[in-house]
């Protein structure tokens, strides 16, 4: 609207003051030397406009033929640029959905008509991985961090190829390299503190985790957490080594991160060592109550050094009350409290606890149940059954990473050199197989844990002599394939005559067993075969067998017999039938 008005208002003046000009009476001379021009106003304002018309055009025309080289110049390359841009696009695209040729294609055209640009080289380089080309790859890599606008993504690059190499030196040469051009970089910061935390330097490591604090690549409980980490894998390394530095260090772990579970156990026995049970109990219950574990009920059983097993049984008892029965790590607290009632011979505690759980047991409540079975009735048959269903078993929680399964805690994954990757839990089960089980459940498994355990009985002394019990017959010897075949006759009748005792005795001893082995002798030789007098030659079925008409020559089939190869008259003639 205020366009519309001012466009209105300029109009309105021009008017004005064209009516102004052409009411103005008299004329305009104009004289230059012996040039005498005379006019009136308007029409020398109209001539005057011309002259301004005219000359602007021809200024516009001349400026037009003096820039038209530089804009053809930016036209061109303003189409080059935007070819350039197409192909990137487009590839990028293909090495998306994996086209290794398109991607290869439109890696060409992209350096051909952008060769400058950093999403060309990006291009150039990933075509090259899908391709497999991996001198090729580093190669741009390495020009790519050459350049200030991509010196990053060129290191990446090449760390990412260090990995693919298994060069572990490269790849934390490069990354730290990358680390110091940009701390805030989270691969490089990650690589470097992986690499420091498998070499062992937890110095290095907490100094880049407080970098990454800094950078504000993590936050505040992360970084507590990691640096509780940390500080407890020092202090397990120095355990042995240097105490009081591993105790200062486990006690500041302990407070950064006080449900780690090996900071717990490590405190604990430092505090035990000290005299302060009081303190070390409270370490573990803290830790108890967010993460169940074995570790944890065993420190707590030997926090208080010389109690006897009836005293560890009762403390631990304690400790698995504080879990309730509905979480999932109830089951920690029975099996600890089995433990230790099996160390104090409270085999009947014991297999109470584990009770709820014989139907359908873990891998360690088989086997406590077969230490139960072996300690408490010495029944080995019984404890080999339980150890049979312990192979079987369902597994039990392990400190577990990125698929890996580890026998202790380790503070990065081996895998992905993640900190604090490890976590107590059930491994991931492998996929159900097609084949049988190598161990089927047999009828002596179930026959064993079905029949009540053996009693031990001692016999009273008698005054007169045992009656020995009736000899039951013995059995016929299984049949072996080496054995001599057996005679058809029938064996004698006994004779209706009592037969004393001691006679009873004597034939009643064991047979011999029949050996595995016999001697020549014993076996019979099998009658000689009659050799054939013409031994037919038979092929194997899977014996292709020579052919008998020799290897075929199409020069041969066309020329035709060796006479007919001849040279000469001899071999003309012989070709014409002669």
């Amino acid at each position: 609207m205020l366009r519309i008005v001012l466009f209105l208002v300029l109009i309105a003046l021009a008017a004005a003051g064209a009516a102004w000009v052409a009411d103005q009476p008299g004329d305009l001379v104009l004289t230059a030397g012996g040039f005498r021009l005379s006019t009136t106003l308007p029409r020398f304002v109209f001539l005057l406009g011309l002259f301004a018309v005219a000359v602007v055009l021809v200024w516009s025309i001349l400026t037009t033929i003096w820039r038209t080289p530089g804009r053809l110049r930016r036209r061109r390359h303003e189409k080059r640029h935007a070819r350039g841009r197409h192909a990137i696009t487009h590839g990028l695209l293909a090495i998306g959905h994996g086209d290794t040729a398109l991607a290869r294609r439109h890696a060409e055209a992209a350096r051909r008509h952008a060769p400058n640009d950093p999403l060309a080289l990006l291009l150039h380089a990933q075509s090259a991985q899908l391709e497999g080309n991996r001198d090729e790859a580093q190669r741009v890599f390495r020009v790519m961090a050459e350049r200030e606008d991509t010196r990053l993504l060129g290191l990446r690059g090449l760390f990412i190829e260090a990995q693919r190499a298994d060069d572990a030196v490269g790849a934390v040469m490069i990354a730290e390299e990358a680390i110091k051009l940009s701390p805030s970089s989270t691969w490089a910061s990650h690589a470097v503190l992986g690499f420091r935390c498998a070499r062992g330097d937890w110095s290095g490591a907490l100094a880049i985790l407080d970098s990454n604090l800094s950078a504000g690549l993590i936050d505040k409980p992360a970084y507590r957490r990691q640096r509780g980490v940390l500080l407890t894998a020092r202090a397990l390394e120095l355990e042995t080594m240097d105490r009081d530095v591993a105790r200062e260090s486990v006690m500041v772990a302990i407070k950064l991160a006080p449900t780690l579970v090996p900071a717990a156990v490590l405190a604990a026995k430092f505090e035990s060592e000290a005299h302060q049970v009081r303190r070390a109990m409270k370490l573990v219950e803290a830790a108890w109550l967010a993460n169940p574990h074995p570790d944890l009920a065993d420190a707590y059983a030997h926090v208080k050094l010389g109690d006897s097993a009836r005293q560890r049984l009762q403390r631990v008892e304690t400790l698995a009350a504080k879990t309730p029965a509905d979480k999932p790590g109830h089951v920690e607290g029975q099996i600890a409290i089995a433990r230790v009632a099996i160390d104090a011979s409270e085999f009947a505690r014991a297999r109470e606890v584990l009770a709820p759980y014989v139907n359908d047991p873990t891998q360690r409540v088989a086997l406590l149940m077969a230490e139960i079975e072996r300690a408490e009735h010495g029944d080995s048959g019984r404890a080999r059954a339980w150890t049979l269903r312990a192979v079987r078993g369902r597994h039990d929680p392990a400190w577990t990473a990125d698929g890996y399964v580890s026998d202790r805690w380790r503070p990065v994954s081996p895998v992905t050199g993640r900190l604090d990757a490890f976590q107590w839990q059930t491994p991931v089960a492998s996929l159900p197989s097609d084949k049988g089980t190598t161990i089927e459940s047999s009828a002596f498994e179930e026959a064993m844990l079905a029949a009540p355990p053996p009693k031990r009985v001692t016999a009273a002394p008698s005054e007169g002599p045992a009656e020995l019990p009736a000899a039951a017959p013995a059995p016929l010897p299984a049949a072996q394939d080496n054995s001599p075949p057996m005679t058809t006759e029938e064996p004698a009748v006994a004779t209706a005559e009592p037969v004393q005792p001691a006679s009873e005795a004597a034939e009643s001893s064991p047979p011999a067993a029949t050996p595995v082995f016999r001697s020549r002798a014993d076996l019979g030789k099998p009658a000689a075969a009659p050799i054939p007098a013409v031994i037919p030659i038979v092929r194997a079925p899977d014996d292709p067998g020579i052919d008998d008409e020799g290897p075929s020559d199409e020069f041969t089939e066309q020329i035709g017999t060796p006479k007919a190869q001849a040279g000469g008259w001899r071999g003309f003639w012989s070709r014409w039938g002669a």
